[in-house]
């Protein structure tokens, strides 16, 4: 008995261990976000200028998907409140010079463990999504040009989006993102990409993957005419965030 207790008390120290080593942003506040002094607010998901990474009006589902990597909020599973417009946070941390996005990330769920005490476990469920594959003769996108007096410059907005240096991992979380719809990469493709994409915005929902007859440039044309890409609908298992412990209240900063 005594050696199985020691087993388990090794066992939570090397949990400790691993916690204290996880990176962390040594200048940070994450409060309350203010009450709206009317009906529209400002909202920030994760934009760092300079050296402050900024998340502003963000429920805890953004933060979530934030820290995490996530495209979609069907990827989180929790209490309602993790998702509702009244419990709304502002983070402003000091990012050093020159830390990889990997980094950053790890950093916000560092943040977000310390003071909201979030805890959570991953498992896989069925979902639908678009799959974004290679079209049939094969991606049109440049290699992105490794130029270090040229900086980063990947930018998107309603039908538009434009890049220097675009993975496609980080193009299926952008085109998610704008049209509100699960987009994961299945091109293989590795490395970064010059695109340049414009499309009529609202038209990536899956019930469109098979509409020839939509109007304007679908997100689903543009793709495969700009790019080189094709969108397929799919549903199969993916990564779902699962939230076991959060408070509404952040501790002290």
């Amino acid at each position: 008995m005594n050696a199985i207790a020691g087993l388990i008390l090794l066992a939570f120290v090397a949990q400790a261990g691993v916690a204290d080593s996880a990176p962390r942003f040594e200048v940070a506040t994450l409060r309350q976000s203010p009450p709206p002094e009317g009906d529209s607010y400002p909202i920030t998901l994760g934009v760092v200028s300079g050296s402050r990474l900024n998340l502003t009006n963000v429920t805890l589902s953004d933060c979530i998907r934030f820290a995490y990597g996530l495209v979609s909020d069907d990827q989180i599973a929790g209490p309602d409140w993790i998702r509702s417009k009244a419990v709304r946070y502002d983070i402003v941390a000091v990012v050093p010079p020159d830390t990889p996005h990997e980094q950053l990330l790890l950093m916000t769920q560092s943040l977000l463990a310390d003071r909201l005490k979030l805890v959570l476990h991953h498992e896989h469920r069925e979902l639908r999504y678009l799959a974004l594959v290679p079209g049939k003769n094969g991606p049109k996108m440049e290699p992105a040009v490794e130029d270090p007096a040229q900086p980063r410059n990947n930018s998107g907005g309603s039908g538009r989006l434009t890049g220097n240096r675009v993975s496609m991992a980080l193009l299926a979380t952008l085109l998610s993102r704008l049209e509100q719809q699960m987009i994961v990469d299945r091109t293989g493709l590795t490395g970064e990409f010059q695109v340049t994409l414009r499309w009529t915005p609202g038209t990536g929902s899956a019930a469109m993957a098979s509409d020839e007859t939509a109007a304007g440039a679908s997100l689903f044309a543009a793709i495969q005419e700009q790019l080189g890409l094709r969108l397929e609908s799919r549903k199969g298992p993916l990564d779902v965030s699962v939230v076991d412990r959060a408070e509404r209240t952040p501790s002290e900063n």
